[in-house]
C-alpha cells in the first residue's frame, strides 16, 4: 500500500468499490473516479452519518465538506477539518469553501465553539469571536468551560460532545492538530515516560475490538491526579485518574497511555 494511504485511516479514505475521489486513482480500485466539490456547513451543527445512519461525527458552521456523491437529499464526502467520511444532509451545506476570518471562541454563543465565520454571523456578538490564528494556550481551560455539557456519541461541539470530541475541541481552540478519534489522539506529541503527569497531558484508553465506531476513551489531565472528560451518563466531568482507570480496564479497555504536546 502506498505511503499516501498509510497516512489515512480507512474512515478517511473517500473511496467505495463503485466510486473514489480522483486523487486516489491508481492507489485504490474503484469502478469510477471523480473530483470532489467543496461545500461548507451553513447551519450551527450538522451530523455526519454512517451508511447505517449512525452519527459518527459533526460539521461545525463554516467547516468545509468535500462532496463526492449525492443521493436522497444527502451528500457523501469527507470533512476537511478532521478527515471523517460519511453522509450529511445536503440542505445543511452551501457551495464553496470561503476562507474564514474569525472563529467562535465563546462556549455560549449562537454558534458553537470553534465554528468558523467568514463575514458576519447572525446572532453572534463580536465579543464571541477571535481572529483566525489567535489561539488559546491552555487545553484544560478550554475543556473546563464545557463542564456539565451532555455526552452524546459522535458529537463534537460545545452543545454536546463525546470524549474524543472534547479533547478535539480543546486542541482546535489552541491551534493544535485535532484528530477526531481516540486512537489518533494517542499518537499526538510524545509519550510521557517519566511517570510525572502534568496539566494538559492527553490520556487515552484504547478500546477492545468490537462492532463499534469508537476507538477508545480520551481525556485531559487536570493535574497530576485528576482528569476532565466526557462520559456517558455524566457529561463533561472531573474525576480522579485512578477511578476511571479502574473502571475502564474492568470493561476491557487497555491501560491508559499518556501523551504530552
Amino acid at each position: 500500500m502506498s505511503d499516501v494511504l498509510d497516512l489515512l485511516a480507512p474512515g478517511e479514505r473517500l473511496a467505495r468499490p463503485d466510486l473514489a475521489e480522483q486523487a486516489l486513482e491508481g492507489l485504490v480500485r474503484a469502478s469510477a473516479y471523480r473530483r470532489t466539490e467543496a461545500m461548507h456547513c451553513r447551519v450551527a451543527v450538522a451530523d455526519i452519518l454512517s451508511n447505517a445512519d449512525q452519527r459518527i461525527d459533526q460539521l461545525l458552521h463554516g467547516e468545509v465538506f468535500d462532496v463526492l456523491d449525492r443521493a436522497d437529499g444527502r451528500a457523501w464526502g469527507r470533512a476537511r477539518r478532521d478527515g471523517v467520511v460519511g453522509w450529511v444532509v445536503l440542505d445543511s451545506l452551501s457551495p464553496g469553501a470561503p476562507l474564514a476570518t474569525r472563529r467562535v471562541s465563546a462556549v455560549d454563543a449562537a454558534l458553537p465553539l470553534n465554528a468558523l465565520v467568514i463575514d458576519d454571523a447572525e446572532g453572534v456578538e463580536a465579543a464571541d469571536l477571535s481572529p483566525v490564528g489567535a489561539f488559546e494556550t491552555d487545553l484544560v481551560a478550554v475543556a473546563e468551560r464545557l463542564l456539565g455539557r451532555p455526552h452524546e456519541l459522535g458529537a463534537r461541539s460545545s452543545i454536546s460532545t463525546d470524549c474524543s470530541g472534547l479533547v478535539q475541541q480543546a486542541l482546535l481552540a489552541c491551534g493544535r492538530a485535532g484528530p477526531r478519534r481516540s486512537d489518533a489522539q494517542a499518537q499526538l506529541g510524545r509519550a510521557v515516560t517519566d511517570g510525572v503527569l502534568k496539566r494538559g497531558d492527553i490520556v487515552v484508553w484504547l478500546a477492545p475490538r468490537g462492532d463499534h465506531d469508537w476507538t477508545g476513551h480520551s481525556a485531559l489531565m487536570l493535574d497530576d491526579a485528576r482528569i476532565i472528560h466526557a462520559t456517558g451518563g455524566k457529561g463533561v466531568v472531573i474525576e480522579t485518574l485512578a477511578e476511571v482507570e479502574t473502571r475502564l480496564v474492568a470493561e476491557g479497555f487497555a491501560p491508559a497511555v499518556f501523551r504530552r504536546l
